[in-house]
């Protein structure tokens, strides 16, 4: 592996509290757990760098105890923060209220990560062997979005894959174009691909997104326990998933998505590397967390045993 994943999303923090049912308006209720973690971006990076991945952090984090943590847990995972904290605000907080039955309500205070600026994303070494992560969620903050239009044209000749988000199809539809004819690899899941091609049919969907990345792209499309979908070279082919029992859903798509970046890094195949991301979301949903995504011997490990 020569290149590095760059990752300019955002990285937060998670404040998880799992209560019975939703208060009503203007009330209270008691959570029976909490747990404070580093979440957003921190998930897929977390998820390369177990996969033997370079990594580095260009996004924006801030000077506080929030960010204090967020630079603590990239350091464990062995990622470089390329920008220093920000002097004039923290780290921002997501709120997860999760109930009893799994629905998760979010409730999210931005912080310095929703301000980076287009000189800090200049001043970032990118080579052409590099891939290079956007996030659809920067696609909604104004300071992100401006620096990304004026940066990513002007790498020299790096790959550049998107991870639209749930929200990314909500972004302005000029913004949206224009951030996706740069795209070489576009990592999703099937209501995000629908909700970005604008049809229902999965396959008809990767057709048409294939369609407005640059030129050679490839698109994979995560469809929970069917596998996923890839989309190369004019042909879709699905790709199998791995039979587990599921505790924990969250991060699956993060693990994913981290452990295809560092497979394509290792010069692996698309439809290799997502049989790879495959099994690393099999396993992370096999442990309770966000950040659960599983090492590059362990994802050999399972792939040995289903031989």
């Amino acid at each position: 592996m020569t290149g590095r994943l760059i990752h300019t999303g955002q990285v937060m923090i998670d404040l998880v509290l799992r209560i019975p049912s939703m208060p009503a308006r203007g009330g209270d209720v008691l959570a029976s757990e909490m747990a404070l973690t580093p979440g957003g971006g921190f998930n897929v990076m977390a998820a390369a760098a177990r996969s033997g991945a370079d990594v580095v952090y260009a996004g924006a984090h801030g000077t506080g105890g929030f960010g204090d943590v967020i630079r603590a847990a990239l350091a464990a995972e062995g990622v470089t923060a390329t920008q220093a904290p920000s002097e004039s605000s923290d780290t921002g907080v997501a709120v997860a209220l999760v109930e009893k039955d799994g629905e998760r309500t979010f409730v999210t205070g931005t912080g310095a990560e929703a301000h980076l600026q287009p000189a800090q994303l200049d001043a970032v070494g990118v080579g052409p062997a590099d891939l290079v992560y956007v996030s659809g969620y920067s696609l909604l903050y104004e300071s992100n979005r401006e620096a990304l239009l004026a940066w990513l044209p002007r790498l020299p000749g790096s790959r550049v894959l998107f991870d639209p988000g749930p929200l990314g199809a909500s972004a302005p539809a000029d913004v949206l174009g224009r951030i996706l004819s740069t795209v070489d690899v576009l990592s999703c899941n099937a209501p995000e691909a629908r909700a970005l091609a604008g049809v229902t049919d999965l396959d008809g969907a990767a057709r048409l997104l294939a369609g407005r990345l640059a030129a050679g792209a490839v698109v994979v499309v995560r469809d929970g326990p069917a596998g996923c979908l890839i989309r190369e070279r004019g042909e879709t082919t699905t790709v199998p998933a791995f039979a587990v029992d599921a505790v924990d859903t969250n991060g699956a798509g993060d693990a994913h998505c981290g452990v295809l970046a560092a497979e394509l890094l290792h010069g692996t195949a698309p439809a290799d590397a997502a049989l790879r991301a495959n099994a690393a979301a099999a396993l992370s949903v096999t442990r309770h967390g966000p950040a659960t995504a599983p090492t590059r011997a362990e994802i050999d490990k399972l792939l040995l045993s289903r031989q």
